[in-house]
């Protein structure tokens, strides 16, 4: 189960106390702590630099490299916009950038309130349906510029409602 949030000096070692000191174990080590994590938090990098004995910037390196890794954590609402060739072909590009603007994040990026996390994805497989976007778990497909922005009013609706019920509450 993914939980997002800073990581503990003790998950981290733990985590770490289950693999070898060996350079080939850097990619799972990174995995690892983003399936844990929902994200490479700046400690676990350091840790597993000091852990593995290399230079932070060789583990920053490799994990910039790879596309999976993630720098910051997902929001509330993970959106992800595919931009394979079909949905590439169907405009989905105009689906991400009108995203963009709604959100006032770049792909990559979080809302200022943690709601919203905005990726681009290279296929969800799902192509005979593009553009295709995923809000959470749930797909919307042959999207619009408007009909994207359409998608997240439940998500804001929901975020008023709890908003609300937390003033309300002594």
């Amino acid at each position: 189960m993914t939980t997002t949030g800073e990581p503990t000096r003790r998950a981290i070692a733990a985590m770490l106390g289950s693999h070898k000191r060996e350079n080939r174990n850097l990619i799972p080590l990174l995995q690892e702590m983003q399936t844990a994590f929902g994200y490479l938090p700046r400690a676990a990098l350091r840790e597993i630099a000091s852990f593995l004995e290399v230079p932070p910037v060789d583990v920053w390196g490799v994990a910039t490299f790879y596309n999976q890794f993630r720098f910051l954590p997902l929001g509330k609402y993970p959106i992800k916009v595919c931009l394979g060739t079909a949905c590439h072909l169907a405009r989905g590009r105009a689906i991400l950038e009108s995203l963009e603007r709604e959100l006032d994040i770049k792909v990559g990026g979080i809302t200022a309130d943690s709601n919203f996390s905005l990726d681009r994805v290279a296929c969800i497989g799902c192509c005979m349906l593009a553009p295709v976007m995923v809000v959470g778990d749930k797909i919307h497909s042959r999207m619009t510029p408007f009909k994207a922005e359409e998608a997240l009013i439940p998500h804001k609706q929901e975020i008023q409602r709890e908003l609300s019920d937390s003033e309300e509450a002594p």
